[in-house]
């Protein structure tokens, strides 16, 4: 009986006032209803995108927390750390003494120190074998970021070049003592060069 009512109304509707302003009035009230539920559905969504911005303060406040933690964390190791790469680092340098004064020793016995460019050419490449070696073991120790290797300069090996040669053509002849305390001068030198490299 209902749907019959329902029926008539709507027949009596269109023929009060016309099929197009039925139509409009159905099409505006559908179109209400659709932007109620529009607006429900954005305002959800932004209720969502604002729990998800307050977890993600939390989250980068925690972040930062952590981060802060870890740096004071670092400040304190730093120096334990730049201790143990001194004490190892400061025996590699040793042992290049021992092998840079066997050189010397080497160099006067085997070689026709007369030829001074070939002899030169000699130590030079003895002395970037070694300085190479030195620095491959340096490789799996990281400080900054950096494995120890790129705080090695290649200057240092003409440095020590330099001391070399001199101790061979000195003009007062051999002497070991002296050799060993021009070579350990010059890789105190060195050292200090790493040293100030890795703080800087």
């Amino acid at each position: 009986m209902t749907e019959v009512q329902h029926v008539t109304e709507v027949a009596k509707g269109i023929s009060d006032y016309g099929m197009m302003a039925v139509s409009a009035a159905f099409f505006l009230l559908l179109s209400a209803a659709m932007m109620i539920a529009l607006f429900k559905w954005f305002k959800s969504m932004i209720n969502r995108l604002l729990e998800q911005q307050e977890c993600l303060n939390q989250l980068l406040d925690t972040v930062q927390d952590n981060v802060s933690l870890q740096r004071n964390l670092m400040e304190r190791l730093q120096p334990e750390t730049l201790l143990r790469i001194q004490n190892l680092t400061g025996f590699a340098f040793d042992l290049s003494i021992e092998q840079v004064c066997r050189l010397i020793k080497r160099v006067r016995i085997e070689n026709h120190i007369a030829d001074r460019e070939a002899t030169v050419n000699k130590i030079r490449k003895s002395l970037q074998v070694i300085h190479d070696d030195r620095k491959s073991r340096f490789d799996p120790f990281i400080y900054h970021g950096k494995p120890l290797s790129e705080y090695c300069n290649e200057n240092w090996v003409e440095d020590v070049v330099s001391v070399v040669e001199s101790e061979i053509y000195n003009e007062d002849g051999e002497n070991n003592a002296r050799a060993y305390t021009n070579v350990k001068l010059a890789y105190d030198n060195i050292k200090t060069d790493f040293y100030q490299r890795l703080n800087s």
